[in-house]
């Protein structure tokens, strides 16, 4: 990436990502408690289950928002994860915040916990 002369190199890149506030629908100071209300009503809307009967590319747009639902949920989770989201600095590029291998099912059952919690697993 390469900033025009004159652009702030840290705004481009806000501008290049992901805006999680907008996926989970709402502002900047949320609380953790409002943050998490979203995250559910978002994660059950998009919920594959939910979605099953729909046609393939529904499906798939369905658990591509459910993913990114599960991805801004990570990152505001957790507080240092969180001040680098905000103040622009690329997740990725920092050590140990890769979003490659996220599972939305690490986070139902952190919630839920054990064995009988809530999951979105299916078996095949």
């Amino acid at each position: 990436m390469v900033a025009a002369p004159g652009c702030d190199v840290v705004e481009l890149t806000k501008s290049e990502r992901k805006d999680y506030y907008k996926i989970l629908g709402v502002n900047k100071k949320a609380s953790e408690d409002k943050i998490k209300k979203a995250y559910w009503k978002w994660a059950l809307m998009h919920c594959p289950h939910r979605n099953s009967g729909a046609i393939a590319e529904v499906q798939k747009e369905e658990k591509k928002k459910f993913k990114e639902v599960g991805e801004a949920f990570t990152i505001f989770s957790d507080p240092k994860k969180k001040t680098h989201y905000d103040s622009g600095r690329d997740l990725e590029e920092e050590e140990g915040m890769n979003m490659g291998d996220f599972d939305a099912n690490n986070i139902f059952k952190a919630l839920f916990g054990g064995p009988r919690g809530f999951s979105f697993e299916v078996s095949v």
